[in-house]
């Protein structure tokens, strides 16, 4: 067996995930014909076709489909052994494969960054900005070694950590009626127009929640890709929005046009966590990068 290697099953789980050779390869860092020619040789060693290759569309084999599931399992070993190894020579130190949600990362890491950096300073961690769903898969697959999301978060081999609770504000037009208030109470907003983020942001869903108790309409011709938009909408004066605590203070919160005023209790809100694989070697620096970011949010 000293002929299979794992960078070979990398390639292949990386076919797996694109479902594109040029894809795959990019994600791998090596040329597409060093990866079909890596992947070639791979058939031959195991006397098996494990992949349908058509025009414009790559599909697996059962057999690449089956072991493809080995192959994930032998990778996460694998960063496993070189985890467990760092860990014993110094579990503060090396690496952490860090992700944050699009709707998080932008306004918790001014905050935590540095501090992290300061009372960690062996710790480099690798920051990344994934959905939800893929960045599930990603700490699942071994990519990534711990997720910041909002929870909660349902699968057996994961365990989840609360790191704060942040509470939803109400971004109003500087000429809306409610934008002279100091509070905003839910009823209020029976019947406003509500501008939303795209279809797979986590965000989303726990505004509609808050929309289905408030009567709140959303706009149906309309659809953000991230916060920064819906600010400028609501700028515009097309409606309103909610945003998370962390999104609406320090200079976003004195953004032009735009009036936040925080509902009055009580206030919805979102938990914010951390998630990683109950086997992960990184335990020790996950949690230390944890206690960061709780203690400075207010959690512990």
């Amino acid at each position: 067996m000293s002929d299979l290697k794992l960078k070979d099953l990398r390639y292949l789980v990386a076919v797996a995930d694109q479902r594109h050779f040029g894809r795959a390869a990019a994600k791998c860092f090596v040329s597409q014909p060093t990866l079909s020619a890596q992947l070639h040789k791979l058939e031959q060693y195991l006397g098996v076709q494990l992949i349908e290759r058509r025009p414009r569309r790559v599909m697996l084999t059962p057999a690449g489909e089956e072991i493809v599931q080995r192959a994930r399992s032998m990778l996460e070993s694998a960063e496993a052994i070189v985890g467990v190894a760092q860990t014993r020579r110094d579990p503060l130190a090396g690496q952490l494969r860090l992700a944050l949600l699009p709707t998080i990362g932008p306004y918790l890491l001014p905050l935590v960054a540095l501090k992290i950096r300061k009372a960690l300073p062996r710790l480099e961690l690798m920051l990344y900005e994934y959905q939800t769903g893929p960045m599930l898969e990603r700490i699942q697959a071994g990519e990534l070694d711990v997720g910041i999301l909002a929870l909660p978060v349902q699968a057996e081999t994961l365990v989840a950590r609360e790191l704060y609770e942040e509470p939803f504000m109400v971004a109003l037009p500087a000429a809306h009626r409610l934008a002279s208030q100091a509070q905003v109470r839910t009823e209020q907003l029976n019947g406003e127009t509500v501008l939303l983020l795209e279809d797979g942001h986590c965000l989303r869903d726990q505004a509609l929640a808050v929309c289905g108790r408030s009567g709140m309409q959303e706009r149906q011709d309309f659809r953000a890709t991230s916060i920064e938009t819906l600010r400028q909408m609501v700028a515009a004066g097309v409606g309103l929005t909610l945003l998370p605590a962390l999104a609406s203070r320090g200079a976003y919160g004195a953004a032009r046009g735009i009036e936040v005023r925080p509902f009055a209790r009580p206030a919805p809100s979102r938990k914010i966590g951390a998630v990683w694989r109950k086997s992960s070697a990184r335990a020790a620096a996950i949690g230390a990068v944890c206690d960061q970011i709780a203690g400075h949010c207010g959690l512990e």
